[in-house]
């Protein structure tokens, strides 16, 4: 298993644990529950999201994983570019999601 499976099983668990429900990208479900993480979400031109996050049935953020010990200083930025590559018909609560 590489770091980045690792890491994103680790997440999984830590999604489950807080109550929410982690799907893969083609199999998702945004009304299966209030919180809803979909992983490697596509958004085209910017790559994949990790995470994209579903509060009540609208998108609210991402989420950027990395393995333990990795520095974040430039994840700020990955994951700022993520969240302007939303298509533009996704249901969101706004059109530049407030948490990433």
């Amino acid at each position: 298993m590489t770091h980045g499976q690792q890491a994103r099983q680790q997440m999984d668990k830590m999604i489950a644990a807080a109550g929410w429900f982690a799907q893969d990208a083609a199999a998702a479900n945004i009304q299966a529950g209030p919180g809803i993480a979909i992983r490697e979400f596509p958004l085209p031109g910017f790559g994949f999201a990790d995470y994209l996050i579903y509060v009540d049935g609208r998108a609210a953020g991402v989420i950027e994983v990395k393995k333990e010990g990795a520095s974040l200083s430039w994840v700020e930025i990955q994951a700022a570019k993520y969240i302007q590559g939303l298509p533009a018909t996704l249901p969101a609560w706004q059109s530049l999601l407030p948490f990433c």
